[in-house]
């Protein structure tokens, strides 16, 4: 890089409000879509995506405590809204992007008939050990306590549960031989690098509240503009249809 280009560089970034991209925190759950949104959003528009994946609830308190995010993708809609409480977000950049799902998912040598079974697939003596996200700070984790409640076999197999980090770590926790089965997020099991390697039964949307997942602008963020167009991009079908090809519905409208 010549001394010209590099002048030219640092005038660039001492412009109040110019970016070289934006710095998105994402739950587990959109690894897969989030990356290849953020690839074609990049040849498109040239902006820079910065992802960083985790659990909703531990993203929640990295923000809390001044990570310097400019957009947080939540797995439900509670932890935005705690953000906006807190004038951490701004109220008006609020929108759902996407409904998610939740499935059990086994290995391919699995000699558990999960696709046919369903919910009793846990109850077989096979199954040692169920990974879950861990409820405490992940919403799909959440959601599979109130699947398995739903069903009346918390109980019987809570002492089997083993917790992930996020939804994420618990489906690796399943690939890796580490438990029989997972109740882990649709998306995971539709991802190319999962092709080939498990089954899956989807669980009934009615057995545990909606995954309503939301986006936000953090009020600190000093790349505004650049946030706002990349959410409103997040509802053109070029990304609709990403979200829907891994199993997540998309909400006609957002509050």
């Amino acid at each position: 890089m010549g001394w010209a280009t590099k002048i030219a560089l640092i005038a660039l970034l001492s412009i109040p409000g110019w970016s070289q991209g934006i710095t998105v925190a994402a739950a587990a759950d959109l690894n897969a879509p989030l990356s290849e949104i953020a690839a074609n959003y990049q040849k498109q528009t040239g902006m820079i995506l910065k992802l960083s994946f985790g659990s909703s609830g531990n993203l929640f308190n990295q923000i809390q405590n001044g990570a310097p995010y400019d957009v947080f993708l939540s797995a439900d809609e509670d932890y935005p809204k705690k953000l906006i409480e807190a004038s951490l977000a701004e109220p008006s950049s609020f929108s759902r992007y996407a409904i998610g799902r939740l499935v059990l998912w086994t290995p391919e040598s699995s000699v558990l008939d999960v696709e046919h079974r369903g919910m009793d697939t846990l109850l077989d003596p096979a199954v040692k050990k169920i990974a879950i996200a861990n409820p405490q700070h992940a919403p799909y984790g959440r959601a599979a306590v109130a699947a398995l409640r739903h069903y009346g076999i918390y109980e019987k197999v809570a002492d089997r549960l083993v917790l992930g980090e996020n939804v994420s770590q618990a489906a690796q926790f399943v690939e890796s031989g580490n438990a029989q089965v997972g109740v882990v997020a649709l998306a995971h099991a539709l991802a190319p690098t999962m092709q080939g390697k498990g089954r899956y039964w989807e669980i009934p949307a009615d057995s545990y509240p909606t995954l309503h997942q939301a986006a936000i602008i953090l009020s600190r963020s000093s790349a505004r503009k650049e946030a706002v167009e990349f959410l409103n991009y997040l509802k053109t079908s070029p990304a609709t249809d990403v979200f829907r090809r891994y199993g997540f519905s998309v909400p006609k409208e957002t509050p």
